[in-house]
């Protein structure tokens, strides 16, 4: 499974590297216009990703923008839904304006922090995706 993190907190986003890590190849950066670029990078490549987290709230770009976006990206070469990229939004906002938008915007489900690996692996089973909880 090819992973990428998306958040600009340092903690957060080694954090979620270091869970993700144990689900397949991970890769992770700091901003919305980076994570544009490393999706756009692999589809190029023929080598999507499966799934990213995306921090909701960053600076320039936000999470919802980097979504709205993939999704563009995905409907432009025309894949289809059960091959799309699964999205996990990351928010410290449990607020149901900051989860409905993000739905909306087409992410899979979303986590609050402060997470841990127990909290992502059953999202990830939930996603479908085959996880131990090591």
């Amino acid at each position: 499974m090819k992973i990428l993190v998306v958040d600009d907190e340092m903690v957060s986003r080694e954090k979620m590297k270091m869970i993700m890590s144990h689900f397949g190849e991970c890769d992770a950066v700091e901003s919305g216009a980076d994570a544009v670029e490393m999706f756009t990078k692999a589809w190029n490549a023929w080598s999507p990703y499966d799934l990213s987290s995306l921090d909701v709230q960053m600076p320039e770009m936000s999470g919802v923008e980097v979504l709205n976006r993939i999704r563009g990206m995905e409907r432009e070469k025309n894949v289809p839904e059960s091959k799309r990229v699964k999205v996990v939004m990351v928010t410290a906002r449990s607020d149901k304006d900051t989860i409905m938008t993000s739905i909306q915007a087409g992410c899979n489900d979303y986590v609050i922090k402060p997470f841990d690996k127990t909290v992502v692996a059953k999202k990830l089973a939930q996603l479908g995706f085959a996880v131990n909880l090591f």
